[in-house]
C-alpha cells in the first residue's frame, strides 16, 4: 500500500483502532471499492479534477443548492452566475450584508423557501462563528466540534459537510446516491454512512489516489455524463 495523501480528513489509525470484527470488514470493503474501481478503468491519477472554491457565495450556493437538484441545468448555471455578478460576494461578511437586505433570492435565483432559509441559516452560523472567507471556512472545517454543531442547522448532515470540505481542497469522500450505488456495486453491504465514507477513503489510499478527486471520479462515472460540476473551472 502507498501512503495515504497527508491531508486525509479520516487514516489508518481509525481501522487499527476499531474492534477486530468491525476493522476486518472496514477493510474488506477498502478492498473491494479499490478491486471494483480497478475494474472500471480508475487511473493511478484521476483525469476527473475536482476544483476548489475561494469564493464563499459561490462555495455555500453549491452546497445548499447541490441536494436533489441536477448540477449541470440546475446549481453549475446559478454559481457560474453568483461568481460573475457578484464577485463581491466573496466572504461571509457580504453574504450576511444581503441576507440582512432580503437580497438571498436574488443571488441563487431561487424562490423556493427551504434551500433560501438553509443559505440563510449557515451563513448566519459562520457569521456569527466569525468565518469570513473560504480559507476560515477550510480550517473550521477540520474541526469536529464545529462541524457537530454544525450539523444541528436544519438540513446540514454529515454529507454536506464533507461536500463543502471538498470544495475548499480536504480530503474527504462525499457519501450521496452515486457513492451509495457505487458501493452496491462493488458488493457492500453497510449502507451506515461513516463505515461507506471510511471504505471509500481507505480505497482511495489503496489505490495511491486524491481521495477528493476518487469521489469525483466515482461521482462522474456514476452520473453518467461528462462531469461539467468538476471540470468547471472556479475562480
Amino acid at each position: 500500500m502507498c501512503g495515504a495523501p497527508r491531508s486525509a480528513s479520516a487514516n489508518w489509525t481509525t481501522l487499527v483502532t476499531r474492534c477486530p470484527s468491525d476493522r476486518l470488514e472496514l477493510l474488506k470493503a477498502a478492498r473491494l471499492v479499490a478491486d471494483f474501481a480497478s475494474m472500471q478503468g480508475v487511473p493511478t491519477t484521476c483525469d476527473v479534477r475536482r476544483a476548489t472554491y475561494e469564493h464563499a457565495g459561490a462555495l455555500l450556493a453549491d452546497a445548499v443548492l447541490q441536494a436533489g437538484l441536477s448540477y449541470r441545468t440546475v446549481v453549475m448555471p446559478r454559481v457560474g452566475r453568483i461568481l460573475k455578478e457578484f464577485p463581491d460576494a466573496d466572504r461571509v461578511s457580504a453574504l450576511i450584508c444581503l441576507v440582512k437586505k432580503g437580497s438571498i433570492a436574488h443571488l441563487l435565483d431561487w424562490k423556493h423557501p427551504t434551500k433560501l432559509e438553509r443559505f440563510e441559516g449557515l451563513v448566519g452560523f459562520l457569521h456569527r462563528a466569525r468565518v469570513d472567507t473560504t480559507d476560515d471556512i477550510r480550517k473550521v472545517l477540520k474541526s469536529d466540534s464545529f462541524c457537530a454543531n454544525l450539523q444541528l442547522l436544519n438540513g446540514v448532515g454529515p454529507k454536506t459537510i464533507d461536500y463543502m470540505a471538498c470544495l475548499v481542497g480536504i480530503e474527504s469522500i462525499a457519501v450521496d446516491r452515486h457513492i451509495r450505488t457505487f458501493a452496491a456495486r462493488a458488493g457492500i453491504n453497510n449502507a451506515e454512512y461513516d463505515f461507506l465514507k471510511n471504505a471509500f477513503c481507505f480505497a482511495a489510499d489503496l489505490l495511491c489516489i486524491s481521495r477528493r478527486e476518487f469521489d469525483a471520479w466515482v461521482w462522474s462515472r456514476e452520473a453518467n455524463t461528462q462531469s461539467s460540476q468538476l471540470n468547471f473551472v472556479f475562480q
